[in-house]
């Protein structure tokens, strides 16, 4: 069963779970635990076992809890700066100073911090949202749009400026074949890499129109509130743009220390970690001084954001144990099985596209992916003569094609927590933009392999 069309079946059962009963947490769940049966041979008490082994090797991964905390230290930061007026103090803010003042403008802010940040997705993902649910509430725009343009920017920019950790670990991928120039074949991928420069058109297409298509344009614009957050109290615009600034800097700074130099070998989930805890720490100290909070206030808004958080940070941990498990049970391995088959020159790109975007679509990883496929994609570039810059983007651009398609992907997780969007909705609203940009991309590969190739 194990590397077989069987192997499809789990990520199938949790996406159509997903759809229809529009619960990411529901959907992880019943994929995890379908796919721990089938590969116990339906044993329900090995399957169980199972099922808690993978989810205590979630738990046990270093990059994982570091990702875990500062997700939910990303909730007790958002309470902390909403309860002491910063969100109403930078709304004011950017009022006066006339940097915001209609939904045009709104829709920039996180399209321009989302651009700006791409040394590491979720820090860009964080940093745009966090800047702009305020804003966005204030201009009658939905937070599924909020969603739409930071994962429709930060992963895009991410894979097409690669001065990033995605460059270095596709530059480790590309380490071992006769190629002479690996870093040259990276920068070549830029021109190459369809899918996210039609997604970053589509990105400031609507930002700068405001308009929006599909059930993107019926997305409620309203943030419920409750009687206590609708008290209108302005605070210190500081409240909001220390933490902000400190999350980006020192994010920054431990990035180039633990990359030795170089910011693309740093840790992203270590840096990422120690800057919200730096920023929450620093957040808590300034609204201690300036009186804002006792202690017990401090603490009750604290726990509330993060228990406003846990919902989604449960699917993220569904989400990391689902795509080990279907990784182990060969999911990837069958769907690569698909680039045996004799294909013409015109149709290797596409396929590979499709391929990767289907394998991120299962599993919900687009790293995984390109582990897969790249060792694909650059022999077959040897063997037919067509530049590997030109394989390799098409690899790239399936793998965010279909991290962006997917409910189970991390990356549309974290979009919709920094944006603070109901997950299921931000993925029912994003994926016509995906699958539009997808097709159009397909028609390029193609018609670039006839034209130069």
């Amino acid at each position: 069963m194990q590397d077989s069309i069987y192997t499809l079946l789990p990520p199938i059962v949790a996406i159509i779970v997903a759809i229809w009963r529009k619960s990411a947490i529901q959907a992880l769940a019943v994929g995890l635990l379908l796919t721990s049966l089938m590969q116990a041979q339906f044993n329900p008490v090995s399957s169980i076992l199972t099922t808690s082994d993978t989810l205590i090797d979630v738990f046990s991964g270093a990059s994982n809890q570091r990702i875990i905390i500062f997700s939910l230290l990303i909730g007790a930061i958002l309470m902390l700066i909403k309860q002491s007026g910063g969100v109403n103090a930078f709304i004011a803010t950017l009022s006066n100073r006339h940097w915001v003042k209609n939904k045009r403008q709104a829709s920039l802010l996180p399209s321009i911090i989302g651009t700006s940040i791409f040394t590491d997705s979720n820090l860009s993902m964080f940093t745009a949202g966090i800047a702009s649910q305020s804003v966005f509430d204030k201009y009658g725009l939905s937070r599924a749009r909020l969603a739409f343009l930071i994962d429709s920017t930060c992963s895009p920019v991410s894979i097409l400026l690669l001065i990033n950790g995605w460059g270095a670990y596709v530059l480790g991928l590309l380490d071992g074949y006769a190629l002479t120039d690996t870093v040259g074949i990276l920068i070549q991928t830029i021109g190459y890499n369809f899918y996210p420069i039609i997604v970053l058109v589509m990105v400031y297409y609507t930002a700068i129109s405001t308009r929006v298509f599909g059930p993107l344009k019926y997305a409620s614009s309203k943030v419920e509130e409750t009687a206590e957050q609708q008290v209108t109290i302005i605070g210190k615009t500081r409240y909001m743009l220390v933490p902000m600034l400190l999350i980006v800097v020192v994010t920054l700074i431990l990035l180039y220390i633990t990359g030795e130099g170089d910011l693309r070998r740093g840790s992203g989930s270590f840096s990422v970690m120690w800057a919200v805890i730096c920023a929450f720490v620093v957040l808590s100290v300034l609204l201690f001084i300036d009186k804002v909070v006792t202690a017990k206030t401090w603490f009750k808004y604290s726990s509330a954001g993060i228990k406003q958080l846990l919902p989604a940070v449960v699917v993220l941990v569904l989400s990391f144990a689902f795509g080990d498990a279907v990784k182990a049970f060969g999911t990837g391995t069958y769907v690569s099985g698909i680039m045996s088959v004799e294909v013409a020159q015109i149709g290797l790109a596409p396929l590979l596209f499709i391929t990767a975007g289907i394998m991120a679509f299962a599993t919900g990883t687009s790293w995984g992916t390109f582990a897969i496929l790249i060792p694909i994609a650059v022999p077959l570039s040897l063997q037919t003569g067509l530049p590997p810059a030109f394989l390799v983007a098409a690899v790239l651009g399936g793998g965010v094609f279909g991290d962006h398609s997917s409910p189970i992907s991390d990356s549309t997780i974290v979009a919709s927590i920094a944006s603070g969007c109901e997950h299921i909705e931000h993925v029912k609203t994003q994926l016509p933009y995906t699958l539009v940009a997808g097709a159009l991309t397909i028609i390029l590969y193609m018609l670039t392999a006839f034209i130069l190739f």
